[in-house]
């Protein structure tokens, strides 16, 4: 149903739409504090960097393990490919 507020008349007046009966109103009220209750735990996980770092951290180092896992030589060959890059780039810009 909708109607205008009390006194609202006129083509500018908004509409309001919703329950209209107490309990409805109440239990429409409970309804929208969850969504928003949820949408601050959703918000505040998001800007906490710090947790969500060691969360990504935790996931690499698993990823990583169960890969050793499967197959120790590739990840081994990796890893030193990973520090012979890392050791010629350090020689590199030292010498420039």
């Amino acid at each position: 149903m909708t109607s205008r507020p009390e006194g609202a008349h006129g083509p500018g007046a908004p509409d309001v739409s919703g329950p209209t009966e107490p309990d409805e109103i109440k239990a429409d009220i409970e309804a929208t504090r969850e969504q928003l209750a949820a949408t601050v735990d959703e918000l505040s996980h998001r800007l906490d960097v710090g947790s969500r770092a060691k969360e990504t951290a935790a996931r690499t180092k698993d990823t990583a393990v169960e890969t050793y896992r499967e197959n120790p030589p590739v990840v081994i060959a990796a890893g030193v490919a990973l520090v012979a890059a890392v050791v010629g780039l350090a020689v590199w810009r030292s010498r420039r």
